[in-house]
């Protein structure tokens, strides 16, 4: 997990680990913790889901306190993960004729959290990441042991199988 540097909105990037299943699940364990906290993020993946961007970020709530200025309210622009990772439609003459580089960055810098609370929201992450790592270590320890004592179970199989009820589901045994 690396932190996004050089750019205006600050932002985590996930890669690497194992398997794209570990990944997923620090990804999805870190979205789940800012879900739980109230705090809003953009998530984007590339790279074919080797590499993602966890973006936590603050727009809405600079809107409803009234920090956001009237010159980027103006806009239009609600910038979310399509705007953050470049890709910025501008729906006035003046603001595309008048388009750079820098009135981009002051408005992708609109949406990042400051530095104090980006790295608040870092150690919230980090947290449940490494707490969910040692319930899945326990989990797995658990259940191996389970395997000892109990032994092999006889006529199970690896293929799915139908259970009749008011809703079908898939059993794998």
């Amino acid at each position: 997990i690396s932190e996004l540097v050089n750019y205006p909105v600050r932002g985590l990037v996930f890669e690497g680990g194992n398997t794209l299943q570990d990944l997923s699940n620090n990804v999805s364990e870190a979205c789940s913790c800012l879900q739980d906290n109230n705090i809003p993020y953009n998530v984007l993946i590339a790279d074919c889901g080797r590499r993602i961007f966890l973006l936590p970020q603050c727009y809405a709530e600079k809107q409803a306190l009234g920090e956001v200025s009237a010159e980027l309210l103006d806009t239009q622009v609600n910038p979310a993960v399509w705007e953050i990772s470049g890709h910025i439609v501008l729906k006035r003459r003046e603001d595309f004729e008048g388009a750079s580089e820098g009135n981009a960055w002051r408005l992708l810098a609109e949406v990042s959290l400051s530095e104090e609370r980006f790295q608040e929201v870092n150690a919230l992450i980090f947290e449940a990441i490494s707490s969910n790592s040692r319930l899945l270590e326990e989990e797995a320890a658990d259940l191996a042991k389970n395997r000892e004592e109990s032994g092999p179970i006889k006529g199970s199989s690896r293929r799915p199988t139908m259970v009749s009820g008011t809703q079908e589901c898939l059993v794998l045994q």
